[in-house]
């Protein structure tokens, strides 16, 4: 009997130059083939794909989802897909590329400094946006095409401005879709509170989330987060679930959940000693809350990024200089 082959993930790394970091591919030739090319790969950096023509397949983890001309495509970086048209076309596409938290800085609120619309978020946003339910991502990312292959005077600042547009308008849509997908019970007898009110909450809130980001491995108590931001425990759990729209708890064990699938996704550690390395007192909590959290286990969750029923020792990483043509 023949050995199966490993399944191979690419890794395609694109340069972004600091003082803008953005790629633009686009072109007559960036058609998409109707064979499924075999293998997932996933970037470096947040994707923006357009379809301007045909229809087909975004795949992920072996689940597709279907695309049609006039979608927006919104993939977070380290996000194993692989794209297919329908038989018989060659769907035509456009793609950004960008680092917000680079292209953003300084500008952004200290709340948005780790935000990504992870397709595997517990709000559980959709990575596919039709032009008809979202005409304004749609006109934007337009926009910002014609900016970058036009290339006028400014443009830089120009498409800067229309990605920061983008980048918001995407928060608002994953906001929403939170706030329906939850919540409904427990937030609408409360009063919003006021965007100034918000503004400076964010701020006081910033030293907790920089806390947890670089100490989420680590034993700490919601006091003491409270105490950094220099309020009662009661007062900062309120606020924070007003402004993250999750409870501290739930924040800090979502982080350690995060940094755990990348172990899962990029090393052959055991589970045991993943749950340990990212801050979980047993394997039978981080089980707990990675099912809750992820709607399958650690287990199956590996199985899925080895391409389902292949060993983690078969699959390897294949580093690409970026993706510059469209693959036949």
């Amino acid at each position: 009997m023949a050995k199966q082959k490993g399944v191979v993930t690419e890794y395609r790394s694109y340069y972004l130059p600091m003082h803008f970091p953005v790629l633009l591919l686009s072109g007559d030739y960036w058609k998409i083939s109707d064979v499924p090319s075999g293998r997932l790969h996933f970037h470096n950096c947040l994707e923006i794909g357009i379809c301007h023509s045909d229809s087909g397949c975004i795949e992920f983890f072996g689940e597709p989802l279907s695309f049609k001309a006039g979608d927006v495509t919104v993939i977070p970086k380290n996000v194993p897909h692989t794209t297919y048209s329908t038989p018989g076309t060659e769907s035509h596409w456009s793609y950004i590329y960008f680092d917000p938290q680079e292209l953003f800085r300084n500008m952004l609120p200290a709340t948005w400094k780790n935000f990504d619309f992870s397709i595997y978020s517990s709000h559980g946003f959709l990575p596919i946006l039709n032009r008809t339910d979202h005409p304004q991502v749609y006109e934007l990312v337009l926009s910002v095409i014609r900016e970058l292959e036009e290339q006028k005077p400014s443009y830089q600042l120009s498409a800067k401005g229309l990605l920061l547009s983008l980048y918001i308008e995407l928060l608002r849509i994953e906001t929403l879709e939170k706030n329906e997908d939850g919540n409904s019970d427990t937030g609408a007898a409360e009063a919003a509170p006021s965007q100034e009110e918000d503004k400076d909450n964010a701020l006081v809130i910033a030293p907790a989330l920089d806390y947890i980001e670089e100490n989420y491995s680590s034993q700490f108590s919601i006091e003491y987060l409270a105490d950094l931001c220099h309020w009662s425990p009661t007062h900062f759990r309120r606020v924070f679930h007003d402004i993250m729209g999750t409870s501290p708890l739930d924040f800090v064990n979502n982080t350690r959940i995060t940094k755990a699938c990348n172990l899962l996704r990029s090393t052959e550690d055991s589970i045991l000693n993943i749950s340990e390395t990212v801050g979980f007192h047993s394997v039978s909590s981080f089980n707990r809350y990675f099912i809750k959290i992820m709607q399958m286990s650690p287990r199956d969750y590996r199985k899925q990024m080895q391409k389902s029923d292949k060993r983690m020792e078969n699959q390897s990483i294949m580093e690409y200089a970026g993706w510059l043509y469209p693959e036949k």
